[in-house]
């Protein structure tokens, strides 16, 4: 259906690492390291190939680079949380080799003259507080900082942005093209423009599910969130002006959607332009019941001709394992970044990178 789009969005103006003056300067390149890792394996490298190009840029303009990120939910220095495998994926990648090394006060790892590798950031408690005198002595060790890591930039973390008020501060080659990419979906998709919602952490992803009717024509809703019934009365009032409104019936078991609503979503999806799909629609790998319906959903979407974009952690994967996951149209690396993206929220990382305060500040 076509509804009434009001809700205003924020469209962001960055400053592009292409613009920035990296030669013989080092470079604070913060990036997505959070992928799943089972027994020093990475299960999935396609938030690591992401960062690639930009890391190839700077080398290539001669810059010398830190790079900087995290990996889960740490509670202090965690072993099972180390970078380390992250590390040496790096290192195979760029043909180098890995030392353990101090850089500045910050653990981690010299791979060549040009890059080092910060331990995981997480392992700092001032990381997520985004304490100011921690974001300072993080941004001592260069003079620039780019952000490349889009899958975190709804956080005001210190490396995120806490850093950008003491170092002249750009967007990465993968943070704009995410930005490019969403915020055409948000300007001027091509209609009917459906979302489909799924997954679990009910608390970040309910409250999007109104704001998702302020912009798409239809928003499905499937997985966890299908649960709670409070979707229905958040969005009742937006319902009957701006969007279609479907929440999945689950099994028995709640462990999937039923087949009736996968063939409604199907029904509905067919008929979209455009359409955003984030979360599987029940419980997938390490489960005595994995989704059937969302293989059925995700070979439906790879064969659709509609734009296709997708994110999220757990549905790329799904994907990716299937061998579904070049068949969309645009992999985004952010599961909840995408979706607070195109709810219209503003994102602490994008808005510090906008408004780009170099100057020195002083905290005592």
């Amino acid at each position: 259906m076509s509804g009434i789009h009001r809700l205003k969005f924020m469209i962001y103006s960055l400053k592009s690492v292409r613009n920035a003056q990296v030669q013989n300067q080092t470079v604070l390149l913060r990036v997505d390291l959070d992928v799943p890792i089972e027994n020093s394996i990475i299960k999935d490298d396609t938030r690591l190939n992401a960062w690639l190009p930009t890391l190839e840029f700077l080398l290539k303009n001669e810059a010398k680079v830190v790079i900087v990120g995290h990996l889960g939910r740490p509670e202090g220095k965690e072993e099972e949380f180390s970078l380390k495998p992250v590390v040496n994926w790096l290192a195979q990648k760029i043909n180098l080799s890995a030392t353990e090394k101090k850089i500045g006060e910050f653990d981690g790892w010299q791979l060549s003259d040009s890059v080092s590798v910060l331990e995981n950031i997480r392992f700092y408690p001032e990381e997520e507080k985004n304490d100011p005198q921690f974001s300072q002595r993080l941004a001592s060790i260069a003079q620039i900082f780019v952000n490349d890591a889009f899958a975190t930039v709804h956080r005001a973390h210190a490396s995120i942005e806490g850093v950008t008020h003491f170092l002249p501060s750009f967007a990465g080659l993968r943070v704009l093209e995410e930005v490019e990419v969403l915020s055409a979906i948000l300007e001027n998709p091509k209609r009917p423009l459906c979302v489909i919602i799924g997954g679990a952490k009910i608390e970040t992803k309910l409250p999007l599910v109104k704001k998702m009717c302020q912009f798409a024509d239809d928003v499905l809703v499937g997985g966890e969130i299908a649960k709670n019934n409070q979707i229905l009365s958040e969005v009742s009032k937006e319902k009957a002006q701006n969007c279609s409104l479907l929440v999945a019936d689950l099994n028995e078991v709640q462990t999937d959607i039923t087949p009736e609503s996968l063939e409604k979503f199907i029904q509905v999806a067919g008929e979209c332009q455009t359409i955003v799909w984030n979360g599987p629609m029940g419980l997938i790998p390490d489960s005595d019941n994995p989704s059937q319906t969302t293989f059925y959903l995700a070979k439906m979407l790879s064969e659709s001709n509609a734009y296709r974009v997708v994110g999220g952690g757990d549905t790329v994967g799904f994907l990716k394992e299937h061998n579904l996951l070049n068949n969309f149209s645009f992999i985004s690396t952010g599961g909840g970044a995408m979706l607070e993206f195109l709810s219209g929220e503003k994102l602490p990382g994008l808005v510090a990178l906008e408004q780009n305060s170099p100057q020195i500040q002083s905290y005592s």
